[in-house]
């Protein structure tokens, strides 16, 4: 189901474009307007497209990452509108807090399907596009949780975000000679509603969705020599191994 914005982006002559998963709220809400801000593209995939809306000349396309085939439909849906894909931000994420005793495999199955599964489809269903335009870009949005386990209750999704960061890296191996750039963007506590449901922290003492926008923006603005394997973010002092 697509949300057609008011106003036609000729293909092949759009300005470069981004799709970004989970772009409804939160960071991937943010993201799009800072980008949109910036003169780029925006391809938003969300739950609801008739909730949510960007204008033109933007997309907005209903997007499940638990639905096996979701992302080959968004993005043939992309490229029928523009004509290309420049960048992927794969921000579309679950957390559900357990322990490794007490996540459900069900539980454990959804974290994995969305928070690594999900991303790996995508990128490889605009694989092409994002080698065709010689500067393909992939931000893989994983965690501080992917370079640390902080809590017990945070162990099984911090192995799904550990997984996440290895994507990262995968995608840039892959694509390296293709001029496909990937990096795995680690935030701690940023001020949005996951992180709400999870600390008693004040939104002030967080790290702000506007300040992760802009510096993924500036990752994606660097040149082909210049790769940020992974950008971490946090809020406090803390060790990360």
């Amino acid at each position: 189901m697509v949300e057609s914005a008011t106003g036609d982006g000729a293909q092949g002559g759009a300005g470069r474009v981004v799709m970004i998963s989970g772009a409804n709220r939160g960071i991937g809400l943010v993201l799009a307007e800072e980008l949109r801000g910036q003169g780029w593209v925006v391809s938003a995939g969300v739950r609801d497209p008739a909730a949510f809306s960007l204008g033109a000349p933007h997309l907005v396309h209903g997007f499940d990452a638990t639905a096996g085939g979701a992302e080959r439909d968004w993005v043939e849906a992309t490229v029928a509108r523009y004509g290309r894909v420049d960048a992927i931000i794969a921000n579309a994420g679950v957390m559900i807090p357990h322990s490794i005793l007490d996540c459900s495999e069900d539980e454990m199955s959804l974290m994995l399907e969305v928070n690594l599964r999900s991303p790996i489809r995508l990128v490889r269903a605009a694989w092409p596009h994002l080698a065709a335009c010689g500067a393909g870009r992939v931000v893989v949005i994983a965690s501080l949780s992917g370079k640390r386990v902080k809590s017990a209750e945070s162990g099984p999704y911090a192995m799904t975000k550990h997984a996440a960061v290895a994507l990262a890296h995968s995608i840039k191996r892959t694509g390296w000679a293709a001029g496909i750039r990937a990096t795995a963007v680690c935030p701690g506590f940023v001020a949005t509603d996951m992180a709400r449901s999870i600390t008693t922290r004040a939104d002030e003492t967080m790290t702000q969705p506007q300040d992760v926008a802009r510096m993924i923006a500036a990752v994606l603005d660097l040149p082909n020599t210049a790769n940020v394997s992974e950008l971490c973010i946090s809020c406090s002092e803390e060790d990360l191994y």
